[in-house]
């Protein structure tokens, strides 16, 4: 277990979470959010992206309520990591989604985002969290914004999504320590 808030439980990600992962992968209505309708993942492709030897990110299931419903990764930002990098300060990046479409619109996304801020915080004394939304995902800029991230630029061009690059936002948060210095 990685943490425990609430309703919520963050567990390492299992071997046993692959076909779940599959699933989620495969809808089209968590694809249009993360990774693209033309990307339809199969048990092979979950493999290979979740399942990789890479230590520097912590890959998690999001459980609610006793249900798996989500993924969470999060990971220090290096150049190794991400190509959000720059920093002074200790930085790490986060991506997430519910894959189970019948748990959105029910602020479990805010409270997922929330606790992992406080985790960060308080067992990684990280001073700054990205992220990088496409501009149209709304409902997600919402929730980041609602958890005390800040829009700083917009980023053009920034990810292949769906056959073609999308414009993104670089949202920052700043821990509470950080946050009269910014």
């Amino acid at each position: 277990m990685v943490y425990k808030a609430d309703k919520l439980l963050v567990r390492t990600i299992e071997r046993k979470d692959e076909l779940k992962l599959v699933k989620w992968l495969s809808n089209p209505e968590v694809l249009a959010f993360y990774e693209g309708r033309d990307k339809l993942y199969d048990l092979h492709m979950v493999r290979e992206d979740f399942y990789q030897n890479e230590p520097e990110v912590s890959k998690c299931i999001v459980i609610y309520e006793d249900v798996a419903i989500g993924y969470i990764q999060f990971y220090e930002i290096t150049e190794r990591t991400s190509n959000l990098t720059g920093y002074e300060e200790v930085t790490y990046g986060m991506d997430q989604f519910i894959g189970e479409p019948s748990y959105w619109g029910k602020g479990i996304g805010t409270m997922l985002v929330q606790s992992m801020l406080d985790y960060l915080q308080q067992e990684k004394q990280v001073d700054v969290v990205v992220l990088d939304p496409h501009v149209t995902n709304y409902r997600a800029i919402r929730c980041y914004e609602k958890c005390g991230f800040k829009k700083i630029k917009q980023l053009p061009a920034h990810e292949y999504h769906e056959g073609e690059y999308r414009d993104c936002w670089l949202m920052e948060y700043r821990t509470r320590s950080r946050r009269g210095n910014s």
